[in-house]
């Protein structure tokens, strides 16, 4: 039986670690799990992982002409915008060179290469966004992905996705960030006051389903450009509203406030949101509702204890 041989980068992040989770057990597929530093994920994946840092081009060489991946998902940035706009050097070598050494090895293997991209690379004027609209970014962050997206586009591969997608939650073992789904539970758990803002717009993303939204274009030999998200679109404010109501807890802790008042290095859209027409109609993208991504999760946490 052929296997689809597909290769992620950043599998210890968190939709690394669903994909890796959805694809150790697919039958039709060779795994080939990279990620900086050690295997982080829950079971050991032994010979299926390569440590790599994509920034190097003679390791990201070394490990495609070794495994001769047919499909590569590359999930692996720099992804705290914040930290983007505060080190903008860092923010390009992560998300642009890094994504030019794996084109470039995709481009020597022939692979279908599918790059994860943000709903940041837009403005927040127009949102909800269609896949064909104008990008305007407004961060270092916003720029460096959109410049990759560009970067995938006009690399001269045979095949290449580009998935865009909003505030992506789950659970997984030992990431290095949380995730604005854990951070209001957990903040509403503790009952201290937590200032929230009300003039930002999402459709936040479970994990799963990006993953099978990426699993989907992989099988399917899918090529262009993708929104995957939530279908649920809400305030912040009323994303932790949703998640303390889920979850029966106090949410009078809360403080409404503007962006402007949190003194973030890095601007945010106003209003983002993804119009996901094409990837139910091309790929059979079916995302959980928030409060059902909620229920994927309680479950999970309770399995996790």
């Amino acid at each position: 039986m052929k296997h689809m041989r597909i290769l992620i980068t950043g599998s210890n992040g968190l939709l690394g670690q669903k994909l890796v989770a959805a694809l150790r057990i697919d039958a039709e597929v060779q795994l080939i799990a990279t990620s900086r530093g050690g295997d982080r994920t829950p079971r050991p994946l032994g010979n299926d992982f390569r440590s790599l840092d994509i920034a190097v081009p003679a390791e990201v060489y070394s490990v495609f002409d070794v495994t001769k991946p047919e499909v590569v998902i590359h999930t692996a940035a720099m992804t705290n915008v914040d930290a983007c706009e505060l080190d903008p050097i860092a923010c390009k070598l992560q998300n642009v060179r890094a994504t030019a050494n794996l084109v470039n090895a995709a481009k020597r293997h022939n692979s279908h290469f599918i790059h994860l991209s943000t709903d940041f690379i837009f403005d927040g004027e127009h949102g909800p966004y269609r896949e064909e609209d104008t990008p305007a970014p407004l961060s270092v962050y916003g720029h460096s992905k959109l410049e990759a997206e560009h970067l995938v586009m006009n690399s001269g591969l045979a095949k290449w996705a580009i998935v865009r997608t909003i505030i992506v939650y789950g659970i997984a073992e030992g990431l290095s960030r949380t995730n604005v789904v854990l951070w209001a539970k957990s903040a509403l758990e503790k009952g201290q006051p937590i200032k929230v803002v009300d003039d930002q717009w999402r459709m936040p993303t479970l994990a799963e389903d990006l993953a099978d939204g990426c699993i989907r274009i992989a099988k399917c030999g899918a090529t262009g450009v993708f929104n995957l998200s939530g279908p649920d679109g809400m305030s912040i404010l009323e994303l932790v509203e949703r998640v303390g109501a889920f979850f029966k807890l106090d949410t009078s802790v809360i403080t409404p406030v503007k962006s402007d008042t949190l003194g973030q290095p890095a601007k945010r859209p106003p209003r983002t949101g993804f119009i996901l027409d094409k990837a139910r109609r091309e790929l059979g993208y079916a995302p959980h509702s928030f409060e059902e991504g909620l229920a994927v999760l309680r479950e999970q946490l309770a399995r996790a204890r």
